[in-house]
């Protein structure tokens, strides 16, 4: 992992101190609201529906035991509402008939940031003056700036892998950090970057998507693809490059967001986002971002180039750890125990097949450990579990885990002998749920539990499908599925993306969700990126699950087999298209009584 150096140390410190000072000019009254919101949300700290709301950037999605713990005690000792502002909210969701509002959680969210929702303001400066002894703050975590970058959750360990992007992410990240041209543009603005194969870092669908690859002969360079989003107008990334060599890609980036300050929209909130810009403008858009690069270089002398020796300096960070944990060599004893746990043990062997992955080192494997289970919501993690979850990451993992867009934690250095061991362990605090890539392992955005800008709530729904689907045969059966949830059309659950996406939408006060079907991120598993297509009108909280099953018993009827192959869920519904399925689902409507 990346360490950070005095000067990075430094710098968090003075910024904690800064912001302490801040809350108390703002609380005796000499800094007013108007002017204390845009500071605290430089420093990652909104005002949601019943509380403030603290999101902590964790870049690349990289984190170490001790910032877990660290997590664990922010969640425990200070993500806990004032009674009052607790009731109230409590009081609220009895009307609305479901009663579930955890504390002393933290939340992972889909850009591998972590989030707290009960922390009051009078808390903050101790919280951030916490974080920052691990390394850890909200800078560039809200605002119309460069957000915190994500990466794969395999980065450096995934044997499909070109090169490692990580290296790029935290050089970049340095370089975007309060840069004073990319601090207030037309609208937020996120970045994606993947070295592998398989594009699980959903790049297409950011602002910029960036792949590593090679070129024709052998050098190394980024696939580059501008303009994707999600939100109100869902849209996949326009390529700007299909090979622009590494060195220039943060003079390329420069182009492409100087263009964008230039000619977005600032007029329109809904219309500020580079997608629309990208959309609208097409070509021009291109021909002005490739003359604002050719100046950069040629006129500017490219300031921004990474030298090869900066580039070994950082990658050197980011090499196998040296742990013996991870140096030993394999223990037969230690592998034929695993093989006859595995045939003996159907928990055990489903785990080992959901659960964990192939490593570029043979010795090692990649596990995934899944917080997801019934009464707990995607991406939640309580104060415990993140401690329990550090102990894990010590004992197997070389003291690393990463967040994944999907709101699962990663171990990426865990060795073959101990994945028994593992399991077990696992197991004993809750985190062996073997359902990765299942239905149950879902997205889900807070919703409008949380989140004042949410139409209707996510979690109510999750719980209530991942309760009807608790038998591990009929999930296996069912296979693969992506199951994406956002209470809003701004799509922090991903629902476009999703095989199913489900998507909040108020009626006259009411909350009703609207289905989409055939939406992919853009992995393997998945196809090529594309937005999910809507399935009819939409449907009340609890014909959800009901429309849910008919849609998957749909599935089940319709796909085909070829030997012991079957059809996935996304293939049939791409080959047969929506009707089927539309129409299963609006036969579990329920009637609606007309007044006479």
């Amino acid at each position: 992992m990346y360490q950070y150096n005095e000067f990075d140390k430094a710098f968090l410190l003075n910024r904690a101190a800064q912001f302490r000072d801040q809350i108390e000019r703002w609380q005796d009254g000499r800094l007013s609201e108007d002017a204390f919101r845009p500071l605290r949300l430089q420093n990652g700290w909104y005002v949601q529906r019943h509380a403030p709301m603290l999101r902590v950037a964790v870049p690349y999605g990289e984190l170490s035991s001790a910032q877990l713990r660290v997590l664990a005690r922010v969640a425990r000792e200070y993500d806990a509402p004032e009674a009052d502002v607790y009731r109230q909210a409590l009081d609220a969701q009895r009307k609305l008939g479901t009663v579930r509002l955890p504390t002393h959680h933290a939340h992972f969210t889909t850009r591998t940031n972590v989030q707290f929702n009960w922390i009051p303001l009078a808390k903050a400066a101790d919280v951030m003056d916490l974080l920052a002894t691990v390394d850890m703050h909200g800078i560039q975590t809200s605002g119309n700036c460069i957000r915190n970058i994500s990466c794969d959750e395999r980065a450096g360990v995934a044997p499909d892998e070109i090169a490692d992007p990580r290296p790029f992410a935290e050089i970049m990240r340095q370089w975007t950090t309060l840069h004073p041209e990319f601090a207030f543009l037309p609208r937020k603005f996120k970045i994606a970057i993947t070295g592998a194969d398989d594009d699980r870092a959903a790049t297409q669908w950011h602002d910029v998507g960036l792949r590593l690859r090679r070129g024709e002969n052998g050098e190394l360079g980024f696939r580059v693809t501008v303009g994707g989003g999600m939100g109100r107008t869902p849209v996949i990334g326009t390529v700007l490059r299909e090979f622009l060599p590494w060195q220039h890609i943060m003079n390329y980036i420069e182009a492409v967001v100087r263009v964008y300050n230039q000619y977005g929209r600032r007029d329109n909130k809904y219309k500020a986002r580079i997608k629309i810009l990208v959309k609208a403008e097409g070509q021009k858009y291109i021909d002005e971002v490739e003359e604002e690069f050719r100046q950069i270089v040629e006129h500017d002398g490219g300031p921004h180039t990474i030298p090869r020796g900066e580039l070994e300096r950082v990658s050197a960070y980011f090499a196998q750890p040296v742990a013996d944990s991870v140096a030993r060599p394999v223990d037969p004893a230690a592998r034929q125990a695993i093989h006859d746990a595995a045939l003996h043990n159907p928990p055990f062997a489903r785990w080992l097949k959901r659960n964990v992955a192939r490593h570029k080192n043979p010795l090692l494997c990649i596990v995934t450990l899944s917080f997801k289970r019934l009464l707990q919501a995607p991406g939640d993690a309580s104060a415990d579990q993140l401690d329990h979850l550090a102990d894990l990451v010590d004992s197997f993992s070389a003291g690393e885990a990463r967040v994944t867009h999907t709101q699962n934690i990663v171990l990426p250095w865990v060795h073959e002998n101990d994945l028994l061991a593992l399991w077990e362990a696992a197991r004993e605090v809750g985190l062996a749920s073997a359902n990765v890539n299942l239905l149950t392992d879902m997205i889900a955005c807070p919703g409008g539990d949380f989140c004042a800008l949410a139409n209707a709530r996510s979690l109510p729904i999750s719980q209530a499908i991942t309760e009807r689907y608790q038998d591990m045969d009929e999930l296996e059966d069912i296979g693969e599925v992506d199951l994406h949830i956002s209470g809003c059309i701004n799509s922090c659950g991903h629902h476009h993306s999703g095989h199913i996406g489900i998507l909040g939408v108020d009626k006259d006060g009411s909350e009703w969700y609207q289905v989409t079907l055939g939406g992919s991120d853009g992995s393997h598993a998945s196809g090529d990126a594309q937005p999910g297509k809507v399935i009819g009108p939409s449907f009340s909280a609890h014909e959800v699950p009901d429309v849910i099953e008919a849609v998957l018993r749909t599935y089940v009827e319709r796909r085909t087999h070829s030997g012991s192959a079957r059809e996935t869920f996304i293939e049939t519904v791409r080959r047969i298209g929506p009707e089927p399925f539309k129409a299963a689902a609006h036969a579990v409507r329920t009637p609606v009584e007309v007044p006479a």
